[in-house]
């Protein structure tokens, strides 16, 4: 079952993105999308605070971390400019400015990252889930709430290698 989350495209605003591996979709998640009773970000929340235990999809580790970094960093800037970033072991979280449609954004993303880490991985086929979140970035105070959670994710997670797993312009 897949459930299309409803999308936000507008040049020049400051965009807070979620996307997550083919593989760490299983059936928690699945329920989380299908509950209409449940508001969008209480599903996000639900499912992010879930994937950060889970160990399924789990490929963005080691060396993945580094190529992902990497591209996510040489995005063209006339697409975005990527702010800050969080890199756990089966999801991404990006804050950016979008400079370009946002779906044109997230497939050069998420289709350089698939062929990637592939490549590294000996895998082929589907990586990441086909849908993605996204918010909007309302004003400065919503933009420091959503910027500490992204900082400290993999620490809230209690990942060893968190601080090579965030990066920000800021910092």
């Amino acid at each position: 079952m897949h459930t299309n989350l409803p999308h936000f495209s507008q040049k020049s605003q400051y965009q807070f993105i979620t996307f997550r591996t083919k593989d760490s979709t299983d059936d928690f998640i699945k329920k989380q999308l299908e509950d209409k009773k449940l508001q969008t970000k209480l599903i996000q929340y639900n499912i992010d605070k879930y994937l950060d235990k889970s160990t399924k999809g789990a490929y963005l580790n080691s060396e993945i971390i580094n190529i992902v970094k990497k591209y996510l960093l040489s995005v063209d800037k006339n697409l975005c400019e990527v702010l800050a970033l969080s890199i756990m072991p089966n999801h991404i979280h990006i804050i950016l400015v979008q400079n370009d449609d946002l779906s044109k954004i997230i497939q050069y993303i998420k289709g350089g990252l698939s062929f990637l880490i592939n490549k590294k991985l000996g895998k082929s086929g589907p990586l990441w889930q086909k849908d993605y979140f996204d918010k909007v970035v309302r004003d400065e105070k919503h933009f420091e709430v959503i910027y500490e959670y992204v900082k400290n994710n993999a620490q809230k997670a209690a990942l060893s290698d968190a601080k090579e797993r965030f990066y920000s312009i800021y910092e």
